[in-house]
């Protein structure tokens, strides 16, 4: 497949004043500043004049105010990563990096993503919508017991949980339904775990996380050091090359542009199947993204800086085709 066209930027000064969109309101405001941060100091290094906007404190006072030419959003969560931020930077007619507001919206919607993805032809874990207590038997029956349990609109895997038994399906359920959004129940995969990077129409090397947990949870993700990271990920070239064309086909159908990063299980008989695609990942020194550059030899600030490239009009487009990286 032909990659997409790169909008390669040579001098800092193109860019413009850059404001780092950060920490916000969502129940990842902690991760997000972490995140940002890290950008913010990238940029800095590569000579970008970037400033720190928290979309907690008045973001729209202070984009109106403070001059800026495009953003770089740092934002994880609800209002950051689900099309409201990018909507708003859309009306202000300021450039931003990632996803549209239509890609945006639909992949922080877990339960919309899974739609499209089985809609594309791709595989996913079977699932099943919880609405109330009365629904229990019948999603036990048909998905099977161990299963996960998530809401719909959150990430970083909050309000996750992995329930055995029929009697903690109650309080999953209710712990999920704390995010006011839809639930669904996952039927449980027991092999592997990877995911692909994509970054301005390639894959980048596979990672493969074996979680100390009994899953990849919040603490595994960000904080906890038991976790490792496998890459490269020791899967054969023809698997590997078959999950990233996979994440890219995942991509393009969920309108998903210029970064961002795709989650993938492997079930009983070895065969993958998609969790989620993130449209704005994690850039802390435990994030994925980075970890899947450096393995293709971009160090953090020139991934930053890349990211910070696709903010410019004709950015990625799904409409075009995108090709694969070499995985080596």
């Amino acid at each position: 497949m032909m990659a997409e066209h790169r909008n390669l930027i040579d001098d800092a000064g193109q860019f413009g004043k850059v404001a780092v969109l950060l920490g916000g309101r969502s129940a990842e405001r902690e991760i997000s500043l972490l995140s940002g941060t890290a950008v913010h100091e990238a940029l800095l290094r590569r000579g970008v004049d970037a400033h720190q906007v928290d979309a907690a404190d008045n973001v729209i006072g202070a984009l109106q105010s403070g001059g800026f030419d495009r953003a770089w959003i740092a934002l994880h969560g609800r209002g950051g990563e689900d099309g409201t931020i990018q909507g708003l930077l859309e009306i202000m007619g300021m450039p931003y990096t990632g996803s549209d507001v239509k890609g945006s919206a639909i992949c922080m919607d877990k339960l919309r993503t899974k739609q499209l993805i089985e809609g594309a032809g791709l595989g996913t874990p079977a699932y099943r919508v919880i609405n109330s207590v009365h629904d229990f038997d019948s999603v036990i029956d048909q998905l099977g017991l161990p299963m996960m349990i998530k809401p719909a609109a959150e990430g970083s895997s909050i309000g996750l949980t992995r329930v055995t038994e029929r009697s903690g399906l109650a309080a999953a359920f209710s712990a999920a339904a704390g995010y006011r959004c839809e639930v669904f129940a996952e039927s449980w995969a027991t092999g592997r775990e990877y995911t692909a990077a994509v970054l301005q129409g390639e894959v980048l090397p596979l990672i493969r996380i074996d979680a100390a947990n009994s899953f990849y949870d919040y603490d595994a993700k960000y904080f906890s050091d038991g976790t490792r990271y496998i890459c490269p990920c020791g899967l054969d070239a023809g698997t590997e090359a078959e999950l990233a064309r996979m994440a890219i086909e995942a991509f393009v159908a969920v309108g998903a542009e210029g970064w961002g990063r795709v989650d993938f299980m492997m079930d009983a008989q070895n065969q993958p199947l998609i969790l989620e695609i993130n449209t704005v990942p994690g850039m802390t020194s435990h994030s994925l993204v980075p970890m899947a550059a450096a393995a293709k030899g971009i160090e953090f600030d020139e991934l930053v800086w890349r990211i910070l490239e696709t903010s410019f009009a004709g950015q990625m487009t799904t409409s075009r085709r995108v090709g694969v990286a070499d995985a080596g």
